[in-house]
């Protein structure tokens, strides 16, 4: 059970980023979500769009991170760590990413309002020409999420290895 409740704080944590992410972006620029993914629910609602897509989108990121974070924290030899050990290095992880989220979107807004990046392809076509920076900010601040999460992850499952490594000592 304690591996397991390792795993759903992880997933939990992940939806809640998401559903925070995802309420701010898509205040930013709806297309992102209207267009730029596809079309599970009939919303143009930023809200409802930012609900559901923080949780279809992340989901499945926490159950990784989680279950590494289970085997990093719980398997072999004790001391074992809990849930609750976990729960501030995994929102340290969360506050980076956010970070790094908020400046890679900051990025996005300037190379594409100067024209250094352009939306091309078919969303181009799509997206409203005078929604491209928005749709082009929103793309730079997810895909930072994503990275951040993923290098973050693999950065907690080792922290926390090594962790227990000194509590043994």
């Amino acid at each position: 059970m304690r591996f397991l409740s390792i795993i759903v704080m992880s997933v939990l944590a992940a939806v809640i980023y998401g559903i925070v992410h995802d309420q701010i972006t898509a205040r930013i620029c709806v297309e992102y979500f209207t267009i730029g993914h596809a079309r599970l629910i009939d919303s143009d609602s930023p809200t409802l769009l930012g609900f559901f897509w923080g949780i279809v989108a992340t989901w499945w990121v926490g159950l990784p991170l989680g279950f590494g974070l289970a085997v990093a924290a719980r398997c072999g030899r004790p001391p074992k760590l809990q849930a609750r050990d976990l729960v501030q290095p995994l929102i340290r992880l969360l506050v980076v990413m956010f970070v790094l989220a908020a400046i890679a979107g900051t990025i996005g807004f300037v190379t594409s309002s100067s024209g250094m990046i352009r939306l091309v392809g078919p969303l181009a076509e799509l997206v409203p020409a005078e929604r491209h920076v928005a749709f082009l900010t929103c793309g730079w601040a997810h895909s930072a999420s994503y990275l951040a999460g993923l290098v973050g992850g693999v950065v907690l499952w080792i922290v926390t290895w090594r962790r227990r490594g000194k509590l043994a000592v």
